[in-house]
């Protein structure tokens, strides 16, 4: 056992460096892309930008939750690969097409609800969700199979591409509009990089009714509304923040949310790496320890650099104008470690199929947003948020190794808690 923990160590450190790696290319194309917009647009045109971003944002969740089921049952289930792969693909097309429709036809709305100049723009979204949700079936097929080295690629094509000519568009026309435009090139070369990866033959004899694409369909809804109560308790904060707190203190808390938000995405390559292992019975146990281990090692480190070396640190987190958080942004990093390390618990119930144990999600929600109106300044939210985050990760946690400790050995089943 020892000698399997050692391997499955050693695959997580040599795939997590290259599926790091290329993350960290996209992550950094993505935010110099919008560090660009943002010079070019001016504040108005940029406002606009950033709100449709949100929007697509919110959008993305059915792409991760795609994403995570295609991962999911090739790994629990490898013997049908060729039939999940089908079954995703044809799924994904279906639900990117119905999304894209359903959100072309709401462009009314969007355009009213974010205040926008052109309904052409509006419609932009709803185009962009089709590439953005096909890639979300093609990147969990390669990431399930554990094709790291095309996985990456995927990654690297979503950010280089966004950024080189989508800022050649922005400096042409600074207009949401052509920002937008970019985005939509950004999401198509990653799906033809998908597309070369994935369209060799496959031997497809053998076939499970368990895999049919109602089911697969029906676990990505679920998956769906998982990845959207995570993405709920992570962001209601600024949302508390802009109504209990004045002015100067709402763009403090923004400010330090800018280094949680950095920490929360800083170990997203290790989920991406341990899921398929967390998604087999007889290693998702030492998968979630290693892992957990490592996004938590992560984690210490950044906060001891934000409070040793916090004038650096506020750097990256507004500039000079952020002051006055500078002292407590040690505070904002460890709450970046806790949004990590249940990021990657959420994940750990989703590849067991958990069922139940979102309902603790959705109360951690219910109860954060409960007493987070009763807080009325910076410090008491932050410790508030931190708090139930805490919370809740020891609740799953502790959930997550009571399920798994003697998890029998049946890839396909779905657990009830």
């Amino acid at each position: 056992m020892a000698r399997q923990a050692d391997g499955l160590s050693s695959r997580l450190a040599d795939k997590g460096s290259l599926i790091a790696i290329a993350m960290a290319v996209m992550n950094i194309a993505t935010y110099l892309y919008t560090y660009i917009a943002a010079r070019l647009m001016g504040t108005q045109v940029y406002g606009a930008f950033a709100a449709l971003m949100n929007v697509l944002l919110v959008v993305s969740v059915l792409s991760l939750a795609l994403q995570a089921t295609a991962a999911r049952r090739i790994s629990a289930d490898p013997q049908h690969v060729a039939q999940i792969e089908r079954g995703i693909l044809r799924v994904s097309w279906r639900a990117s097409l119905v999304l894209g429709v359903v959100l072309v036809g709401l462009s009314p709305v969007i355009k009213i609800a974010l205040r926008l100049d052109s309904l052409g723009t509006a419609a932009l979204v709803g185009v962009i969700a089709v590439p953005l949700t096909l890639l979300g079936g093609q990147a969990g097929i390669l990431q399930g199979e554990r094709r790291w080295t095309a996985l990456g690629l995927l990654y690297i094509a979503a950010g280089v591409p966004r950024l080189l000519l989508g800022t050649a568009l922005v400096v042409w026309r600074p207009t949401e509009f052509w920002a937008l435009v970019g985005v939509f090139i950004g999401a198509i070369a990653p799906v033809i990089v998908g597309w070369l990866a994935l369209r060799g033959h496959r031997d497809q004899s053998n076939h499970s009714d368990t895999h049919a694409g109602g089911l697969i369909l029906r676990e990505a809804l679920g998956h769906s509304q998982t990845l959207f109560a995570f993405f709920a308790l992570s962001n209601v904060d600024i949302i508390l923040a802009r109504n209990v707190l004045d002015g100067h203190e709402a763009g403090l808390y923004a400010g330090g949310l800018i280094l949680t938000k950095a920490v929360l995405f800083l170990p997203q390559f290790v989920v991406v790496v341990a899921f398929p292992a967390m998604s087999t019975s007889h290693e998702r146990r030492r998968a979630l320890t290693l892992s957990l281990a490592l996004v938590t090692a992560l984690g210490v480190c950044v906060t001891l650099g934000a409070w040793l070396l916090s004038s650096l640190a506020l750097i990256f987190a507004g500039g000079s104008k952020f002051a006055d958080i500078e002292d407590r942004l040690w505070l904002f990093a460890i709450l970046g470690t806790l949004l990590a390390m249940l990021q990657l618990v959420v994940y750990s119930v989703i590849a067991r199929q958990g069922q139940r144990s979102i309902y603790i999600v959705w109360a951690a929600l219910i109860t954060l947003v409960g007493g987070g109106l009763l807080m009325h300044s910076l410090i008491n939210l932050l410790l508030w948020v931190t708090l139930v985050d805490a919370g809740l990760l020891v609740v799953l946690i502790g959930i997550s190794y009571y399920l798994v400790h003697n998890d029998p050995p049946v890839p396909a089943e779905a657990t009830t808690s």
